[in-house]
């Protein structure tokens, strides 16, 4: 149950509605989903995030199925069940099969295991990768 009233369409005052106009038109949706809803008690928050969403999310050197493969990676890490079934959702909108999920998960694990190895041994960076491993 959600911390604060969803602010519906049709409650919405003329900021939020806006907004919610951009996010269906962008999505090509007639419905906004309950994290914009959530959102909308505070219409700035709710441009803000929008806007950002909308910036980072658009077609850019990553396609757009990476881009939602990557938020389900990051939603997985962090335990937040919305976002996996809501990015889930778009992933699989995009193309993404359930061989391609599995891949991603298994991706996940694998790094959050050595991750935590590493952290728990202190194991110090070979000069080999300082820098990203470039070369220049």
């Amino acid at each position: 149950m959600a911390t604060v009233k969803l602010v519906e369409y049709e409650e919405a005052g003329p900021e939020v509605r806006a907004v919610y106009d951009d996010i269906m038109a962008t999505r090509k949706s007639d419905w906004i989903n309950n994290f914009w809803k959530a959102l909308a008690v505070d219409p700035a928050l709710l441009r803000r995030t929008w806007d950002s969403v909308k910036q980072v999310m658009a077609p850019g050197v990553l396609d757009p199925l990476t881009k939602e493969m990557i938020y389900v990676a990051v939603s997985a890490t962090n335990g937040c069940d919305y976002c996996i079934n809501s990015h889930t959702a778009a992933a699989r909108a995009k193309g993404m099969t359930d061989p391609m999920l599995a891949e991603v998960l298994a991706v996940v694990g694998m790094a959050n295991e050595t991750n935590r190895l590493v952290q728990g041994f202190q194991v110090e960076l070979d000069a080999a990768f300082a820098k990203g491993g470039r070369k220049d």
